[in-house]
């Protein structure tokens, strides 16, 4: 099992979350969140001041994933999400030891 965290635009989100459903994968976890990386933030005029916003808002979506369905999730989320352009995202895959579904009790690929 594997845990598929994946940093993208938020207007990405949609179209992230279609694909995933297309092969399959029916939970995810959407949160919002802020940061930055290479684009190292920018400035903005607001009334007439300049300020620089140093982390801008990105979505990230987790996800649980059997193995088997790892290479098709990424290529999915990857496929989804890209739009060409600086800030686009990162995705990180992390090993799940275990996973348990609390109202049955299923453990393993079962309780995903």
């Amino acid at each position: 099992m594997k845990l598929v965290t994946a940093i993208i635009k938020p207007f990405k989100l949609d179209d992230v979350r279609e694909s995933l459903s297309d092969i399959g994968i029916q939970g995810i976890t959407v949160t919002e969140v802020k940061g930055f990386g290479r684009q190292k933030g920018h400035t903005e005029l607001y009334r007439g001041a300049e300020y620089v916003v140093d982390f801008l808002p990105k979505v990230k979506i987790e996800v649980a994933t059997s193995s088997e369905l790892l290479d098709q999730a990424i290529e999915a989320i990857t496929k989804a999400a890209n739009t060409g352009k600086i800030g686009d995202g990162k995705i990180f895959v992390t090993s799940l030891e275990q996973c348990i579904r609390i109202r049955t009790g299923e453990t393993g690929t079962d309780a995903i």
